[in-house]
């Protein structure tokens, strides 16, 4: 029987076997270069992925030619295969053990096809983990959101890293303005336009709600802060419950299991209480002159539940506006489309956000980038 599996090193796995089945010399050096690709590259778009497999398989003019045509037809294949009745039995069936995935695989690489499972892996990674909410990620799905997290900070950090401005120094040309400006003479180069890296001072101050009432997202939003910090030097992380804490030097260790043993060690307050007001005044009272200026855009990943003084609140959001350059809310309930702003925390802080958008999945996740 050929059921779906969701993990991404499977389906490329099997995708190779496939391909070599076609002609094509696929070895484990080219699936370990695909999955050392994948840790640094945004995979959830399908067009993307297609191109980076496209790029380290194909050898030759023949793979070229060959390759569109086979990978369209191996997931059509796949899909049509899917019937309700495997799809009703594959609910029922418990996910493989990290165990026994590991001794189908092991058995495969020495070359012993014939004693494996036929397990058959289709390229799902857009639809089960773009969309789903953080919420309802089963437990075998989590490592596999967690690489797509790690390599979306990456990508949004290089992007706001990566700014430019017209130069009047031999740079580098500007391909979008060269021809524009060049239409109006016929569309012959005459005038090429140059462009520099710009020194972009934008600060980002990151406060991240890891409360009660955000157990099921903060983990992962604590995954995407952690990435997001490792990658660009000009951000500040704070997170709070009833109390504040200053996270910075703890999302710089090597590994997040160790920043995430050190914050649930150093936080008395994790999945408590919220008093949003109170954790927001301590922060302009401690660090508020210091890491807020015009230049700072401040993001506040928090449901808006608050059990504490609502017009200290206020007051406080209201002098973070006033400092900063723009002030995102990022709310996991605004993900439903029922939602409305009505707890009181949330009315208190509504007057004084530049953006305010969900974040309960990775797409609302990548659209901070339109922002930042």
């Amino acid at each position: 029987m050929k059921t779906r599996l969701t993990s991404l090193s499977q389906n490329i796995i099997m995708f190779s076997r496939y391909l070599r089945q076609h002609g094509f010399t696929v070895g484990i050096e080219e699936e370990t270069l695909i999955l050392r690709s994948l840790e640094q590259f945004d995979y959830i778009s399908q067009e993307s992925f297609f191109l980076l497999l496209k790029m380290i398989i194909c050898r030759s003019k023949a793979n070229l030619d060959d390759f569109d045509n086979l990978f369209r037809q191996y997931w059509k294949q796949l899909d049509r295969l899917l019937d309700t009745k495997h799809k009703e039995a594959a609910k029922k069936k418990k996910p493989p053990t990290p165990e026994a995935q590991f001794a189908q695989l092991s058995a495969w690489l020495k070359g012993n096809p014939k004693k494996e499972t036929e397990e058959t892996a289709s390229y799902s990674i857009r639809e089960s983990l773009t969309q789903k909410d953080f919420s309802a990620i089963p437990d075998h799905e989590v490592a596999e959101l967690m690489k797509a997290i790690r390599s979306l900070s990456r990508r949004l950090a290089a992007k706001a890293n990566r700014r430019y401005e017209l130069s009047n120094r031999v740079d580098l040309p500007d391909l979008r303005q060269t021809l524009r400006k060049n239409l109006r003479r016929g569309g012959e180069l005459i005038d090429i336009i140059h462009r520099r890296p710009k020194r972009n001072r934008v600060k980002l101050l990151m406060l991240c709600d890891v409360s009660k009432s955000m157990e099921l997202y903060s983990s992962f939003l604590l995954q995407f802060l952690y990435a997001f910090q490792q990658v660009y030097a000009r951000m500040e992380t704070f997170i709070f419950s009833t109390t504040l804490q200053r996270i910075t030097p703890m999302l710089k260790q090597k590994y997040f299991q160790e920043a995430l043993e050190l914050l649930s060690t150093g936080n008395e307050g994790w999945n408590s209480g919220t008093r949003i007001g109170e954790s927001l005044n301590a922060f302009i009272t401690g660090y508020g002159n210091k890491l807020i200026d015009p230049k700072t855009i401040v993001i506040i990943l928090s449901d808006g539940w608050d059990t504490g003084n609502i017009d200290l609140l206020k007051e406080s959001m209201h002098q973070i506006h006033t400092k900063a350059k723009k002030v995102i809310w990022l709310n996991p309930l605004a993900g439903y489309g029922a939602y409305k702003p009505e707890v009181a925390g949330m009315k208190a802080a509504m007057p004084f956000i530049d953006v305010f958008a969900p974040v309960y999945n990775i797409a609302s996740l990548r659209r901070l980038a339109k922002w930042i």
